[in-house]
Formats: structure tokens, C-alpha cells, sequence
């Protein structure tokens, strides 16, 4: 079981064409605030990024914000943020956040998300990691990934066990209790994996 004590939650700097999006992300981040658990975000006062981070505060709750310089004005870095780290680049960025956090969590978002998403997958088959990953299915976002993934095992470049990095949840409130259902940092990822 992992122990957590903060989050990353990867999202949309956009809150994108369906309300229940935001909703997900405000409903995560009181979630969160009431568990006591930390965010950790993109650092962006706009889109999703936002939302959760406005809801967590809103709450009571504590978030870090990591954001790179180059984006820092074109997400609006969020000031209400106590704990916003500004970095130089991307890789950084997404370092940060993955030393911050004891686990991770996907909603719906553009590019950038899915690249979070592929990236921390990827590290955790590799074995750099074994933090939970979770992804968020909310009304079926992510179904085109989960095909991706079907796709890549159908086509002999991964074996079915890759589905073992990550759990598939279909709403925020089913988020909690998949992370604390993962097995306990530290593990290797299994050999079979790679």
C-alpha cells in the first residue's frame, strides 16, 4: 500500500468542452484538501491546472506549483499559490513534480498531459519509480489510451502486463482509493514488464 503525502495531478491548461471536466478537477482538489494530502501541479492559474489548485486552496489545503519560466506567463503562473517553483524547462518541470510526489494522477488534457501520463508510465516500467499512476476516465476521456495501450500489445511492442503500470479509474472519488491500493514504493517493476 502506498503512503501518501502528496499528489501530482497532471491536467489541461484548458478546462476543454465538457463542464464535468472542471467539476472533476474542483471535486479532486476538495478531495485532496480534506485528506490532507498535497497537491502538486503544473503551477498554472488557467485552465483545469487551475481549478484544482483554487479548489484545494479554497479548502483549506496545501499545493506546490511547478512551472517553467517560459510558461510561467502564458499559463499565468497562479499567485495564490504559497509554493510556486519556477524552473527553466520542461524536464525539469516534470523532474520536479516526480520527486514531490507519491503518486500521480491523469484527468482529461491536451498533449502536454498525455506526454506527463506516457512519461511517468514509462519511468515506472523501467523501473525508476513505483509510485501508482492513475488515470481518470472521466465520461470517457481516456478510452483513446487505453486503445493506444491495446494497440501497442496487439502489435507485439508490449506485453499485456504493461496495463499493470497504471489503474483506470472512472471518477475522481474511485482516485484515493486506487492509490492507496498500489503496492508499496520501493518494489522494482516486474522483469516480465520490460
Amino acid at each position: 500500500m502506498a503512503h501518501l503525502r502528496s499528489v501530482c495531478v497532471y491536467c489541461g491548461s484548458r478546462t476543454g468542452g465538457n463542464p464535468a471536466h472542471a467539476a472533476a478537477a474542483r471535486r479532486l482538489g476538495h478531495i485532496l484538501a480534506e485528506r490532507g494530502l498535497r497537491l502538486v501541479f503544473g503551477g498554472g492559474s488557467i485552465g483545469l491546472m487551475g481549478v484544482i489548485a483554487d479548489a484545494v486552496l479554497d479548502a483549506g489545503g496545501q499545493a506546490v506549483g511547478v512551472i517553467p519560466n517560459r510558461l510561467h506567463d502564458i499559463e499565468v503562473g497562479h499567485r495564490g499559490v504559497g509554493d510556486l517553483r519556477i524552473v527553466d524547462s520542461m524536464h525539469e518541470r516534470k523532474q520536479l513534480m516526480f520527486e514531490l510526489a507519491d503518486g500521480f494522477v491523469s484527468l482529461p488534457g491536451g498533449i502536454g498531459t498525455l506526454d506527463e501520463t506516457f512519461e511517468i508510465v514509462t519511468w515506472r516500467q523501467l523501473g525508476y519509480h513505483d509510485k501508482p499512476v492513475v488515470v481518470v476516465d472521466q465520461d470517457g476521456y481516456w478510452r483513446p489510451f487505453t486503445a493506444l495501450i491495446d494497440g501497442i500489445i496487439a502489435g507485439g511492442f508490449a506485453d499485456s502486463d504493461i496495463r499493470r503500470l497504471y489503474t483506470v479509474v472512472p471518477t475522481v472519488d474511485d482516485v484515493l482509493p486506487a492509490l492507496e491500493a498500489a503496492p508499496s514504493p520501493g518494489k522494482s517493476a516486474p522483469p516480465d514488464i520490460l
